[in-house]
Order: C-alpha cells, then sequence, then structure tokens
C-alpha cells in the first residue's frame, strides 16, 4: 500500500477544506471499499480525510415527511430503521441483501453509493483499464463480461456499478445532498452516477473535494408496497447480476404510479422510465407487465457472454410486479 497521511475533519467545512488542499487525496467513512482498492495499489490517495465523526450520523424526518438520512450513518442502522421498513421496504431489503452484518455495521450511506466497479480487470494492475487508467483500452469487452452492462455501455467501459441501495433510492427518487469547495448543492439520485461515455474514470458527477452529507427520500405513501429483488450467482453474500427495486400503487385493477429501477445491468443505477411509462393507467395484468419489461430492454446491447441477463431482466422484473400487485401470473 502507497504510504498516505491522515487527518480527522472536525466538522463538515473543515473537511471539505481539507481536501480541496489535497488534489490526489480521498475522504474515508468507513473504507469497506477504498480500504481494499488502496491494497490492491488501485487506489493511491496521498491524504485520507476521515469524516466518520462528522455530524451526518442521524435519520430525520423534516416537516414535510422526507426521512433525511445522515451520510454516516451505516447501512446496519438504515436497514433497521422502523421508519424505513415501514415506509420504503425495498431499502430495507436492498440493504439486507448487499452484505454481510459485519460489513453492514461499518459501511455508510454516503460510501455505499460511491462504490467503485467490481470489474475483475478494474482490480488487476496486470491488465489495461480505461476506468483506472484512461486509453489503456477495456478488456473486459472481449475478455470476461458476464457479469457487466447490457445498457447504456460505450466502447470504452462495460462495467457496472455495485451498489443495491443506490438503486432502491434511484427508484425512490431520493436526492443526495452534497457540501464541496463552491457550497452546497443537490443532485437527484438518479443523475448522481453517469454513464461510461468517453469518460470511465468519472463515476458521478461530484467534483473533487465534494462530500455527501445526505440522502432525502421524499413521502410517497404508496412506497409501502414496495420490494427489492435480486438474483446473484450464489444465496450468499454477492453483486447482482441483476436486481428490481420496484414500488406500485394499484387501484381498481389499474396502474395508478408506479417506480422501477434496475442494477447490475448499467454503469449506474437504470432507472426503468420507458417501463413506467408504458404501465401508468394501464390494466395490472401479467401481460402489460411483460410488454413494459421488454418496452424497457428493447435499447439493450448486451455484448456475448452476457446475453442471458436480458430474459433474466425482464422475468424478475414481471416477477416483482406480479407479487406487488397481487396478481396471477
Amino acid at each position: 500500500m502507497k504510504p498516505f497521511r491522515y487527518q480527522r475533519a472536525d466538522d463538515v467545512p473543515g473537511a471539505v477544506g481539507m481536501l480541496a488542499q489535497a488534489p490526489h487525496g480521498a475522504f474515508l467513512a468507513g473504507g469497506t471499499n477504498l480500504v481494499d482498492l488502496m491494497r490492491l495499489g488501485v487506489a493511491t490517495p496521498d491524504l485520507l480525510v476521515d469524516v466518520r465523526r462528522l455530524a451526518c450520523d442521524r435519520i430525520e424526518e423534516l416537516p414535510d415527511g422526507t426521512l433525511r438520512i445522515g451520510a454516516t450513518v451505516t447501512n446496519g442502522e438504515l436497514a433497521a430503521d422502523r421508519r424505513i421498513r415501514r415506509r420504503y421496504p425495498v431499502l430495507s431489503q436492498a440493504l439486507l441483501s448487499g452484505a454481510s452484518g459485519q460489513l453492514r455495521n461499518v459501511a455508510t450511506t454516503g460510501g455505499n453509493l460511491l462504490q467503485r466497479t467490481r470489474c475483475v480487470y478494474f482490480q488487476d494492475l496486470t491488465t489495461g483499464c480505461n476506468k483506472r487508467e484512461p486509453g489503456s483500452g477495456c478488456p473486459a469487452r472481449d475478455g470476461h463480461h458476464r457479469e457487466l452492462a447490457i445498457l447504456g455501455w460505450s466502447e470504452a467501459c462495460v462495467a457496472t456499478h455495485p451498489s443495491d441501495m443506490a438503486v432502491a433510492l434511484a427508484a425512490l427518487d431520493a436526492v443526495v445532498r452534497t457540501r464541496g469547495p463552491d457550497g452546497e448543492r443537490t443532485v437527484p439520485l438518479t443523475e448522481l452516477h453517469r454513464l461510461p461515455g468517453d469518460e470511465p474514470e468519472r463515476d458521478t458527477v461530484l467534483r473533487h473535494g465534494e462530500l455527501i452529507t445526505a440522502v432525502d427520500v421524499p413521502p410517497l405513501a404508496w412506497a409501502a408496497r414496495s420490494a427489492y429483488r435480486k438474483v446473484r450467482d450464489r444465496a450468499s453474500y454477492a453483486f447482482a447480476l441483476v436486481s428490481v427495486a420496484a414500488a406500485v400503487d394499484v387501484a381498481d385493477g389499474a396502474v395508478r404510479d408506479v417506480r422501477i429501477a434496475l442494477g447490475g445491468v448499467a454503469h449506474k443505477p437504470w432507472r426503468a422510465t420507458t417501463a413506467e411509462q408504458v404501465l401508468r393507467g394501464a390494466p395490472a395484468t401479467a401481460e402489460r407487465f411483460r410488454v413494459a419489461a421488454e418496452a424497457e430492454l428493447a435499447v439493450a446491447r448486451p455484448p456475448a457472454g452476457n446475453a442471458f441477463k436480458v430474459p433474466l431482466a425482464r422475468n424478475i422484473l414481471v416477477a416483482t410486479l406480479l407479487d406487488l400487485a397481487d396478481v396471477p401470473s
């Protein structure tokens, strides 16, 4: 591991100021992803600014019913929170499917959103990787890409974003709050992460030194009928081949409203807006659910080794909607 300096921040402005003076520094919270990458030599920050003890460790209900989740709230605390379990079961389920209890007790909300890809070439310094070293190529395109993207990928990168929590938050229209050298701003969760384009090294729209301070989940009464379903290679903790986060409002046999996001299929959590448009106002039937899933996946471009993900995504989306709408298959 490359030597680095360590500083502990006492407040948010102090943390932002420390990193602003270190172009190659990084924020450190739980470190469950960053420290692994440092051990591999993939991440080589020369300064770590510890933000774990900042006053961002609470879940608060705002006057309009929004739940504000502090960036250093652990995944374990968030999954166990009664308000989350009652109002947004999709989020609690996503967190519980994402890692072991030991990791959930360390990993933080902000850090979970900023996980790097688990592509084997990204983590292997003996190979090229445009995400790790721009211009060095993407060996995954012609190599091992079974777990990688089928939507939104580019010639430069076919990696996927690994967070389960981010998929659920994308479906819930969550908003990320940040503080950076230029002040505070809010970013819709669906706009936080980027598709790779010709700059796959940029995972998010955050600027250097910009710190996530909280995530706001807006009130959505019918999100109590929501679920997260994840398909993976083994029953133990593993990253998603395909996952679905969905919330459905059904009345009188019709879909009044719906929120859907897919995981394991793109460089970012994939909000299924096409499927949502097909479903709103339509009959809540198995046939309509299949039509919506096929419409969403019509733009999929799977590499040769993971074409199975297209029917897998379709089937898991339909099955999840059927369960939530409580209609026969």
